[in-house]
């Protein structure tokens, strides 16, 4: 018989809620971009349409290993994100800014 997770959590301990709740944001904080639009609740054919493509393209673009910054960064904005490229260094953390510019580019361009 099937529980509901309210159920099963009461019964848990205060640590093993904690432990399960940090491994949830770690789950989270990293998947492929086509986790991300299922976790965003998106179709491949809405975000098609947001993107002004076909979904047989973004189930392509969901596959690559190698994309355009400007292609990330417009599908994320289509899932109503913003796309930050960090280098991460043992001594800290820099947000790199080249990149910032270039859908605005593109799209005064167009």
């Amino acid at each position: 018989m099937a529980h509901k997770f309210a159920e099963l959590e009461a019964k848990m301990s205060p640590e093993a809620i904690a432990r399960s709740d940090a491994r949830c944001r770690e789950m989270l904080a990293e998947m492929p971009l086509h986790e991300l639009r299922q976790a965003r609740g998106m179709s491949q054919v809405e975000l098609a349409k947001l993107l002004h493509i076909k979904q047989p393209n973004v189930a392509k673009l969901e596959k690559r290993t190698d994309i355009y910054i400007s292609t990330l960064r417009a599908t994320i904005e289509a899932m109503g994100g913003t796309l930050d490229i960090v280098a991460r260094f043992p001594d800290g953390t820099v947000k790199i800014t080249n990149f910032s510019s270039i859908g605005e580019s593109e799209t005064a361009a167009s």
